[in-house]
């Protein structure tokens, strides 16, 4: 089992109530959360918080592998050292001891899915008793006595020639419960680098490191995403557990009802205002669903096709939109929307999706399950 354990204080000197300050649109702490709820091979988030503003702006959210553990104030307070929350902590819940336990600093927002993946996949290879995350700076450094430390400054070498010096970025930590209770310490043993860009040497400490990391954030993450949706033509939802929560509703007349989430249906519209063409899909055939869509003001509805029927449907739209699949973002839940998951450009499921929909490479797996939101957030993940 891989626990994530978040560290998150209510008292900040500097900045306070930092991390649930809004950074770049979303409260800090919320974006260590979101990668690591993304992230397959972590089974728990634990946010260690002894401020009740936190614990409600974290669980608001409604986050599927989420827990809040209420720190004592003895551990909360200016002078208390992170290990004793984490053993705190672990004398609480009791995990096995060969559990991993991943420290995360909310302080480090770029960390992104992938870091947590990469290094997760590392330390499982056995090599390491434990590791950290370290970026490579090319600074050069000097004692106090005026001698170099970590150069020859009468052959000063040109930084592509320069190898730099690794320094700890305080993103995460890996070790396993056992490890952390024996040696009461974040890191032992044989101690492995995980090493990540250089632009997440940064942490939040200071209000200039708010504005530094908010234009980093910016360049170096959410670039990426509006590149990706930029391309994106034409947006299509399955209905059977993504719009809706999959259950099966019937009326004292046997009238057949389906339950949908009023906030999928304005996620859809902020896609339409972006000029994005929408569409739904779904494997039934009913009134229900020609209905809702109609409410919606989709521009497609796809009734009656299954599997490769699906893809097929899609392709065909893209002929008439003369556009490609590489341009088309769809979420699904099931078996049979597999074949088109795996077709198109962008892929997202819902957070309860079939594990074939979950496995399928490059898909973003939802917070939200199907009819609890998934669609909007989705939309608001392709806007942001």
């Amino acid at each position: 089992m891989v626990i994530a354990f978040i560290p998150v204080r209510g008292g900040s000197k500097s900045i306070p109530l930092k991390n649930i300050k809004l950074f770049c649109g979303k409260p800090l702490v919320c974006w260590n959360i979101e990668a690591l709820e993304a992230c397959v091979a972590v089974d728990e988030i634990i946010v260690a918080t002894d401020s009740d503003k936190i614990e409600a702006t974290v669980l608001a959210k409604n986050y599927s592998k989420t827990k809040i553990y209420h720190r004592s104030a003895e551990n909360a307070c200016d002078t208390a050292s992170t290990e004793s929350v984490m053993l705190e902590y672990i004398n609480y819940a009791k995990p096995a001891g060969d559990d991993i336990f991943m420290l995360v600093q909310a302080t480090s927002p770029l960390t992104e899915e992938c870091h947590f993946t990469e290094a997760l996949a590392i330390y499982a290879r056995g090599a390491y008793d434990s590791m950290l995350t370290c970026v490579r700076n090319f600074r050069f450094f000097w004692n106090v006595d005026g001698t170099s430390k970590n150069y020859d400054y009468m052959n000063r070498p040109r930084r592509q020639n320069f190898a730099g010096e690794l320094m700890e970025n305080g993103a995460f930590y890996i070790n396993t419960v056992k490890n952390v209770v024996e040696g009461g310490n974040r890191l032992s043993g044989k101690i492995g680098i995980y090493e990540m860009p250089e632009y997440t040497s940064t942490e939040i400490d200071e209000p200039d490191d708010w504005i530094v990391l908010e234009n980093l954030m910016r360049k170096h993450v959410l670039t990426k995403r509006r590149s990706v949706n930029k391309q994106i033509k034409l947006f299509i939802t399955d209905v059977d557990g993504t719009l809706t929560d999959g259950g099966m509703y019937y009326s004292e007349t046997g009238d057949e009802l389906k339950k949908f989430n009023t906030r999928d249906g304005m996620g859809l519209q902020m896609l339409s205002e972006r000029g994005i063409k929408i569409g739904v899909i779904t494997s039934e055939n009913t009134k229900i669903v020609e209905n809702r869509a109609k409410k919606l003001k989709v521009d497609y509805i796809v009734q009656g096709k299954r599997g490769e029927g699906k893809l097929a449907a899609v392709q065909e739209l893209c002929k008439q939109l003369n556009i490609t699949l590489d341009e088309v973002a769809y979420i699904g839940d099931d078996i049979n929307c597999v074949a088109l998951l795996a077709a198109v450009g962008t892929k997202a499921c819902p957070a309860d999706a079939c594990a074939s929909a979950k496995a399928i490479a490059g898909i973003k797996v939802m917070i939200c399950k199907g009819g609890e939101g998934c669609v909007r957030e989705f939309a608001e993940y392709l806007l942001m």
